[in-house]
């Protein structure tokens, strides 16, 4: 008898460290197929994200430059107040770099397409901008204005991309987007030359008079020679 116990014994042993191992096999093996399910709803949903995001470059709303122009416009104007600016900025530019400026712009709008990966204008399209200056700023009024511009543009539900306090020989800035950040405004303090730099852009949009006709691309340059901004002074909000 117990010479037959011990194969026996050996062949539940060998049984169950057979079955252990198939076990392992087949989780492995389930393992593995969850990671490739995992792997494909990855890539399905990395898909269709860079989808929308191509749809977005180009399913934009027709607005007219004028009006594009009175929104940036009246986002620096905000700002202005807020800085505690008293003095009035005229149309154009005094002097480049060392004198004030109140100008608008428009710009290209570009689409990535269907990966992200493309670098194309799209054509009717334009981003209007505007861009002031104001000189001989001291830090007595760019310090303050700046710190309480920076709450405010938070307390309105701006993203602040960048927020930077200077010392000497370093500028104070400030930059801020919303609306999936097409929408943007930025702030500019040099101490050392006491210049104050601010801009605003808006989101993409096509521009109602550009039919699409001829062999011509579409200038955004065209946008914003149609309109010219009004001066910046305190209290006009």
């Amino acid at each position: 008898m117990p010479e037959q116990t011990a194969p026996t014994a050996t062949v539940t042993a060998t049984t169950a460290t057979t079955g252990t191992a198939g076990s392992g096999a087949r989780s492995l093996g389930l393992g593995c197929l969850g990671c490739a399910g995992l792997l494909f709803v990855a890539v399905v949903a990395l898909f269709f994200q860079l989808t929308w995001n191509a749809q977005d470059a180009t399913d934009l709303p027709r607005v007219a430059p004028e009006e594009m122009a009175d929104r940036v416009f009246g986002h620096s104007q905000e700002a202005y107040d807020v800085l505690g600016f008293t003095r009035t900025v005229p149309p154009g530019v005094e002097r480049v770099g060392v004198g004030t400026e109140n100008t608008v712009d428009a710009g290209y709008c570009y689409d990535g397409g269907l990966l992200g990966l493309e670098d194309k204008t799209v054509d009717g399209a334009y981003r209007m901008s505007h861009s002031w200056a104001v000189d001989h700023v001291p830090a007595s009024q760019a310090v303050p204005g700046l710190r309480r511009l920076h709450q405010r543009l938070k307390d309105d539900g701006w993203e602040v991309s960048s927020y930077r306090e200077g010392g000497k020989g370093k500028d104070w800035a400030l930059f801020v987007r919303r609306d999936r950040e097409d929408e943007r405004m930025s702030f500019t303090w040099d101490p050392d030359r006491q210049y104050f730099i601010g801009g605003t852009t808006a989101p993409c949009a096509y521009d109602p008079g550009w039919t699409g006709g001829g062999t011509d691309s579409y200038s955004p340059g065209d946008a914003a020679h149609s309109v010219r901004p009004p001066a910046l002074w305190h209290g006009r909000l």
